[in-house]
């Protein structure tokens, strides 16, 4: 049997974009093996945002208990794709992952919104589908 993609989504901290990036692929695309990570220790430890679980759940899309962890080395040995939410969290990452085998990228050309920041939720939901679809 072949051996799933192994996808992973990076945002800052890990309890939005990436987190919402990880359940709304292993809803669509469940031929992929999908995890989140951060840039960040900020939110070590802590689960999905509130406001991102009322968006994941007004979609029906099904997730558990997250735990968020900043990216390291061994998952970047780990993973066949990284994906990247914004430029600033890709510079962020290329200070912590030596990207040897070139599989960071960013998510979509556009940049995925923060909603911590801008509390759009809905609006960061609709461009992570888009850009899941694509993969």
């Amino acid at each position: 049997m072949e051996e799933k993609r192994k996808v992973l989504f990076v945002c800052h901290g890990n309890i939005c974009r990436s987190v919402m990036a990880e359940y709304i692929c292993k809803y669509l695309k469940p031929d992929l093996y999908c995890e989140s990570r951060a840039v960040s220790y900020e939110e070590d430890g802590n689960d999905i945002y509130p406001p991102a679980k009322r968006c994941l759940d007004k979609h029906k899309i099904p997730y558990e208990r997250h735990h968020a962890r900043r990216i390291t080395q061994e998952d970047y040995e780990t993973f066949d794709e990284i994906y990247i939410m914004d430029d600033l969290n890709l510079r962020y990452i290329n200070r912590i992952i030596d990207d040897h085998d070139h599989k960071i990228s960013l998510l979509s050309e556009e940049q995925i919104d923060d909603p911590w920041y801008t509390g759009d939720f809905e609006g960061v939901y609709q461009q992570l589908e888009r850009a899941i679809k694509d993969l």
